[in-house]
């Protein structure tokens, strides 16, 4: 990052200089740290939609592109040629790692899968038909009180730890819960799995029969997993940022970024797409959907099309297209009308001239819904899935910001519009 320009500010008769910083790619920034002091006025920007909060080496988007970088590296050649624990291992440590390395850390997660044997207990305490969401921001919360070896963030040591931990422990809790609703007995994971199989394993085995995990439903869910991993500063990092930026011990901060993950306009996107299917419900509904989509006076909006950063076709969901696929056709569920309408209604989105010229592509979110619809996760399921996918960005943005050292406390200003100041009235007065 370089400072090459500088930008000037005129506010009351005054010149103000601002310096503009140039980022490796993306537009340049201008800095404005020292605006409130020297000259005593804020910026607004709600949605901080044009505000840098921090400068990262992570994961860059280009929206108008269609392009996500992880360090770097394009999200279609990781997807296709890489796979997930070997992207946790990037997102971590920002380089590749070398087969000794990919080994050791391999291993790491592997023998961290088991969660403690107390936190069974804790599920108790949720009725069972308690949203999986609403499990998991409380039993990854609760790790603290588990784990409380590693939750000093100002020991690299114990940092390191904490996030091998969230991501070893994160699945189990996730096909915990969901195990819990189902009311099925837990299913311990398996080490001689990899990390996408022994999910899918712990999710979808019971005791009583052996269960295989076939290999492309698992390289699908694999695929989920590194679309999934990070995506700069959205809602729920920026979360994860800012309760982190207080000093919070790690497990509270992932908790924090769970339950921003929830809301139906980030992670429960999915979710909401397959609602929207099933209200649909038949091929022949469609015209009906698709007309009043088009009405600006309805209030209905097709969900799983577009996304507010990319303004081109979304990278992710060109890969997730091609998994969606495999497993449909492995699956052989064609004949399901959700599915059905789902195939219809991408077809028409990328055809018809309203859909293409509003760019409002098919994207990630109604791919990945389509899959795990497929593989027989229940709706209520899928932003756990995404919030176990996520936990490794989440980490990852985590321990850059405690690393940095410009990281102060997160402490957004405000545009105030209430009262001017005013006296207290007695009771009897008023």
């Amino acid at each position: 990052m370089a400072e090459e320009k500088a930008a000037r500010l005129h506010l009351a008769g005054k010149d103000y200089d601002l310096a503009v910083l140039s980022p490796t790619a993306g537009p340049d920034v201008v800095d404005i740290r020292k605006l409130y002091g020297e000259a005593g006025v804020f910026t607004y920007d709600p949605g901080f939609t044009s505000t840098a909060s921090c400068d990262s080496t992570i994961t860059y988007i280009d929206g108008d592109k269609g392009e996500l970088w992880y360090r770097g590296y394009p999200i279609e050649q990781l997807a296709a040629q890489s796979h997930y624990l070997e992207v946790c291992y990037l997102l971590l440590y920002g380089e590749l790692p070398t087969p000794d390395q990919l080994v050791d850390f391999e291993t790491r997660i592997t023998r961290h899968t088991m969660v403690h044997e107390q936190m069974h207990y804790f599920f108790r305490g949720f009725r069972r038909d308690s949203h999986p969401m609403a499990t998991m921001v409380g039993v990854v919360g609760a790790m603290s009180a588990f784990y409380h070896d590693s939750i000093d963030i100002n020991d690299p040591v114990q940092r390191e730890i904490a996030s091998i931990r969230l991501i070893a422990k994160v699945p189990t809790i996730a096909a915990m819960a969901y195990k819990y609703s189902l009311g099925q007995p837990f299913v311990y994971p398996r080490n001689e799995l990899d990390y996408a199989s022994n999910f899918l394993h712990m999710c979808f085995s019971v005791p009583a029969e052996p269960y295989n995990v076939d290999p492309a439903l698992a390289r699908a869910m694999d695929r989920i997993f590194t679309l999934h991993a990070d995506h700069e500063q959205n809602a729920s990092t920026s979360t994860v940022r800012l309760a982190g930026s207080s000093g919070a011990n790690p497990f509270a901060c992932i908790a924090a970024g769970i339950a921003c993950l929830w809301g139906p306009a980030h992670g429960g996107a999915n979710q909401a797409c397959l609602e929207m299917l099933r209200e649909i419900g038949s091929v022949e509904r469609i015209p009906e959907f698709i007309a009043r989509a088009k009405d600006k006076n309805d209030p209905f909006r097709l969900m799983g099309f577009g996304h507010r950063v990319y303004k081109n076709f979304d990278p992710r969901a060109k890969v997730m297209k091609e998994s969606a696929d495999e497993v449909l056709d492995l699956l052989g569920v064609h004949n399901n009308p959700t599915l059905q309408v789902a195939k219809e209604l991408e077809k028409i989105a990328l055809e018809d001239e309203y859909f293409v010229s509003k760019k409002l592509y098919p994207n990630v979110d109604f791919y990945s819904g389509i899959i795990l619809e497929a593989m027989g996760f229940p709706t209520s399921m899928f932003t756990p899935i995404f919030a176990l996918s996520r936990t490794v960005g989440w980490i990852s943005q985590w321990k850059e910001m405690i690393a940095d050292p410009q990281n102060k406390i997160g402490r957004p200003r405000q545009l105030y519009v209430g009262s001017p100041r005013r006296d207290y009235k007695p009771l009897d007065a008023r």
